[in-house]
């Protein structure tokens, strides 16, 4: 018994309709963008200084950051310099004490990156490194 198959289009039906194909794709698009969130570094902004003779620093270190306004952060958190001293202070006397590295912007006045200076070598502090960008050469 010899079995036939009969493959026929329907008539009047030549082409593939992708119009609902490219409406799901539309939607699908729009879906994926309205529902991802986007992430944001929080942060503070600071224009760093150039330097020649800037050094990769590969310890974990206490931040301290003087944006152009002069306002001071402690690991991205603003502190006062009173507040700044009982830290510093604090850290010492705990013996865990870290290497402290001052980002300053290069916009910021020098008699405030040089009063943080003097607070942390009054406190006892002894490693204090100063954040700079390496200039190209």
């Amino acid at each position: 018994m010899r079995f036939r198959r009969h493959l026929e289009l329907e008539k009047g039906q030549k082409e593939i309709n992708i119009t609902p194909l490219v409406d799901m794709v539309f939607l699908l698009l729009i879906f994926f963008m309205l529902t991802s969130s986007f992430i944001i570094m929080p942060g503070i902004k600071i224009n760093l200084p150039k330097a020649v003779t800037s050094e990769a620093i590969r310890e974990k270190n206490i931040i301290i950051t003087i944006n152009n306004e002069n306002a001071i952060y402690l690991n991205e958190k603003p502190i006062t310099t009173t507040e700044l001293t009982q830290h510093l202070a604090e850290v010492v006397k705990s013996k865990k004490e870290k290497p402290l590295l001052i980002k300053a912007d290069k916009d910021a006045q020098l008699g405030i990156v040089v009063k943080i200076w003097d607070i942390c070598r009054k406190v006892g502090i002894t490693q204090i490194n100063i954040a700079t960008l390496q200039e190209i050469k």
